[in-house]
């Protein structure tokens, strides 16, 4: 007698993978988060491309439809870690993440980074760009700075070395992840991918910063820092999405320091708004460190987030110091040291 059609057995092995998808996707009362360690696996089987691409499409979404808990977000940083090589014979005193891209205001972190590095802090920044269109990624900046990104973690050693700066794309150093963050236009919305690259600190470095743009990722990345037990992290929402204090407005920092989780707010440096720029010239950039260009929107945005940055590193106590040394590091530096 023939077996009826409910009781056949499918003649396929279920995928490995498949219940990682199952249990971010079984519905509002059958899903539920990964853990820690689901996560970390879920993620190395992704890194190692033992996942169909249909299953990486439907994890990722259902992943960003949800939101990323600080739990999984240390599972997919430590497995990302896992499969490229942390470098920890160069000492970087501050691990930079830039991946947004900027859209209403030029990238003037970048400034801030520089301005640390001409004092002799080394400043390493990682980033990628081109997954969103229309917008500033530091990597093509640079060039108007008369600077080169690294091509390798080699040559970004050399960099930190002989400069106390460097860039690095994650293309670079992990090309797996270069590859998802690719994706976006094709998904057509960000995933879990441009979260957890901020906290990647290839260099091991014991003080990192990030920007995030929507605010409720502020606390997660603080709490996934603390997981990862990374010493010291601070995390903002900037000015695009990128570690750029945005002076016209408050600005709420989320920090870790050993284990202790911290929250500070840096009060607004104006009382009136700036109107954003008709359009944005990456020429101006060199321009205002030259001192050639004027723009008290640009240099309290340059001087905040250094500032937020020296007290990070503990180089200040207060945040009254640390914006009085980084102004000081502004009006003390070398005009002539940046150029195209």
């Amino acid at each position: 007698m023939k077996q009826s059609r409910h009781h056949e057995q499918t003649p396929y092995q279920e995928h490995p993978f498949a219940e990682y998808v199952r249990i971010l996707g079984k519905g509002k009362k059958g899903s539920r988060p990964l853990t820690q360690d689901e996560a970390y696996r879920a993620f190395s089987m992704i890194l190692n491309d033992e996942v169909l691409p249909v299953q990486l499409g439907a994890f990722l979404m259902l992943m960003r439809v949800k939101e990323e808990t600080p739990e999984e977000l240390a599972g997919f940083v430590s497995a990302a870690r896992n499969s490229f090589p942390v470098v920890n014979d160069v000492t970087v005193d501050l691990d930079w993440s830039s991946y947004a891209g900027k859209r209403r205001q030029l990238p003037w972190f970048i400034l801030s980074a520089l301005l640390l590095a001409s004092n002799g802090i080394k400043v390493f920044m990682h980033g990628a760009s081109g997954h969103s269109a229309g917008r500033l990624y530091t990597e093509h900046m640079l060039t108007f700075l008369g600077l080169e990104p690294a091509h390798s973690i080699a040559e970004a050693s050399l960099q930190l070395q002989q400069q106390s700066f460097s860039y690095l794309s994650l293309a670079h150093f992990c090309p797996k992840l270069d590859e998802i963050i690719e994706l976006r236009p094709i998904l057509g919305l960000r995933s879990p991918v441009h979260t957890l690259v901020r906290l990647l600190n290839p260099f091991n470095a014991d003080y990192s910063i990030q920007g995030i743009f929507h605010p409720s990722y502020r606390a997660v990345h603080q709490h996934a820092a603390a997981l990862l037990k990374q010493p010291h992290m601070a995390v903002l929402k900037g000015e695009g999405g990128e570690t750029e204090r945005n002076p016209d407005m408050d600005c709420l920092v989320q920090s870790v320091h050993l284990g202790e989780l911290s929250d500070e707010t840096w009060p607004m440096l104006f009382t009136r708004r700036h109107i954003k720029p008709e359009q944005l010239n990456p020429e101006d950039l060199a321009k205002l460190w030259q001192g050639v260009l004027t723009d008290d929107y640009a240099e309290a945005s340059v001087i905040g987030t250094a500032a937020i940055a020296l007290k990070l590193l503990a180089k200040a106590d207060t945040q009254q110091q640390a914006h009085e040394l980084a102004t000081e590091m502004w009006q003390c530096r070398d005009k002539q040291s940046l150029s195209k």
